[in-house]
């Protein structure tokens, strides 16, 4: 029997990930260990769209949503060609569960899909559909994921993007600090680590009650969300390889693979 396509979280960064040649390198190397998938996935943290609404699927732009960076990051390309038989398999199976799926034919990448991306498979030669989010439930973005699950045994790599902690008001505050992250950042990225080793799914749906620190690692919850879809396309129950750990400017990167 072929080995199903893993599934990724990672924490994706900003623009200037590229400019961090420790993260870069990290990225690469990891996308050197996986089996060249056929097509790609992605959910990131930086779209949220009701009902579910599947991006370009010919030309895939990138959308620049960032604001107060350098010109050179705007000129980044990354000429992924579309995916349009993964969106009809995407549709059909969320059409038998009765998921309502929409359509944004001009939405391109978004900078947690590409950013990654480049770093990752830097050929842009593996088609590439992204996908919204359609909720910040932990639960419906678990069920979501386990609809996606099927997609794994043809060959499609199901990336969850957003970031392990992610508080940008309490970034700065850290910024030009011994790289101490603070506090609340690691004491969350350890119980995440420790939650994840157990197989403790059902405190990860409900880590806004269980984590320590829940509130200042994540002020709102987008960039948790992805793990759950993730978790969801796994077949893991909520066990995950850290490949990626450690922090930059105070928030934790951990980045995993599930089986």
């Amino acid at each position: 029997m072929a080995t199903r396509t893993p599934v990724l979280y990672l924490s994706h960064g900003a623009p200037p990930l590229v400019d961090d040649a420790t993260w870069t390198r990290q990225l690469a190397q990891w996308s050197a260990d996986l089996a060249k998938p056929r097509a790609i996935l992605v959910v990131s943290a930086h779209w949220e769209e009701a009902p579910l609404t599947l991006g370009a699927t010919t030309t895939v732009p990138l959308v620049y949503d960032f604001w107060g960076f350098p010109e050179r990051y705007y000129q980044v390309k990354y000429a992924a060609p579309g995916a349009p038989e993964l969106a009809a398999k995407v549709r059909k199976l969320l059409h038998s569960t009765d998921t309502p799926v929409h359509d944004a034919p001009d939405r391109g990448l978004d900078h947690g899909a590409y950013v990654p991306l480049v770093e990752m498979f830097p050929d842009a030669d593996v088609p590439v559909l992204q996908i919204s989010m359609p909720s910040l439930d932990p639960r419906a973005l678990y069920d979501l994921g386990r609809k996606l699950a099927p997609l794994r045994d043809e060959g499609v790599l199901i990336i969850g993007s957003g970031f392990f902690t992610h508080n940008l008001r309490a970034m700065r505050e850290v910024d030009g600090t011994d790289g101490t992250p603070p506090g609340w950042s690691a004491e969350f990225d350890h119980w995440g680590d420790e939650a994840l080793r157990a197989h403790d799914l059902d405190a990860l749906l409900d880590f806004q009650h269980k984590a320590p620190a829940a509130a200042m690692a994540h002020p709102r919850i987008e960039h948790f969300a992805p793990l759950f879809v993730s978790l969801g396309a796994s077949s893991a129950e909520g066990e995950g390889r850290t490949v990626i750990d450690g922090f930059w400017h105070g928030l934790a990167k951990r980045s995993l693979e599930f089986s």
